[in-house]
């Protein structure tokens, strides 16, 4: 989308909503709708103003809501863009770098910590491991074209990845370079409030609604190797699933 694509806004005279809730409701729409792409530039709200023949203010307060309901995202001396959304489906086992580079993002991570530590009593029971037995655990944010998405904590036994440093980008890449990549899994996914920490990392408001996804992921043989607990954008990602009634 170019600064000068502006698409075309009537005021409904039968809607009794400000002027500002329609126009939001109106570009929202047609970012759903697929009009404009993911890192799209908006329009500036002068042209969008100009172009719309309504105020700044009321060109503002749109683009404020659609900040808020996570379809824009604003960068300071930069201007508005669409944000990514991330739609993943549940009955395909994939990395995150897999499922955006399909999509045609860029993925990327912000690393937080790589290292090996004893395995946690929940580890411990989730990997199979006994006590004291030692994984390496990393915890990384996940961006997409710079964007953070998610907080991701992954835990692998020790002998699955003794030296978690080597990992750079895809984790699924490199235990499938070493034969260890999970083959299933099985994932759990509800709804939290974010913490002020989890918030500030994710650039959040607090208590905002997130997806906290929990997957364990097996070798072929049943073995587990790989915990994940990962803390998602509920504005940025979408899960969807297939279903089909017997008979």
């Amino acid at each position: 989308m170019s600064q000068g694509d502006v698409f075309e806004f009537k005021p409904d005279p039968r809607d009794s909503s400000p002027l500002y809730m329609q126009l939001a409701r109106k570009l929202g729409q047609s970012i759903r709708d697929g009009r404009y792409k993911p890192a799209d530039a908006l329009p500036s709200e002068r042209l969008l103003a100009e172009s719309l023949d309504v105020s700044r203010v009321t060109a503002r307060s749109a683009i404020d809501q659609l900040v808020e309901q996570g379809l824009i995202i604003r960068r300071r001396g930069s201007g508005n863009y669409i944000a990514p959304r991330f739609e993943q489906p549940l009955s395909h086992l994939s990395s995150f770098s897999e499922e955006l580079r399909r999509r045609g993002y860029t993925p990327s991570s912000r690393w937080l910590h790589r290292d090996i530590v004893v395995a946690k009593i929940d580890e411990q029971m989730s990997l199979g491991l006994s006590s004291g037995e030692k994984v390496a655990r990393l915890e990384r944010l996940r961006l997409a074209d710079d964007v953070v998405m998610a907080l991701e904590v992954s835990v692998l036994p020790q002998h699955v990845l003794p030296h978690p440093l080597e990992v750079e980008g895809s984790l699924y890449e490199y235990l499938t370079r070493s034969q260890q990549a999970p083959v299933r899994a099985l994932q759990h996914i509800r709804a939290l409030n974010a913490q002020p920490r989890l918030a500030e990392q994710l650039g959040i408001p607090d208590r905002q609604a997130v997806l906290f996804i929990t997957r364990v992921g097996y070798l072929e043989s049943g073995q587990a190797v790989e915990l994940t607990h990962s803390y998602c954008r509920s504005d940025y990602y979408d899960f969807v699933a297939e279903m089909r009634r017997d008979g």
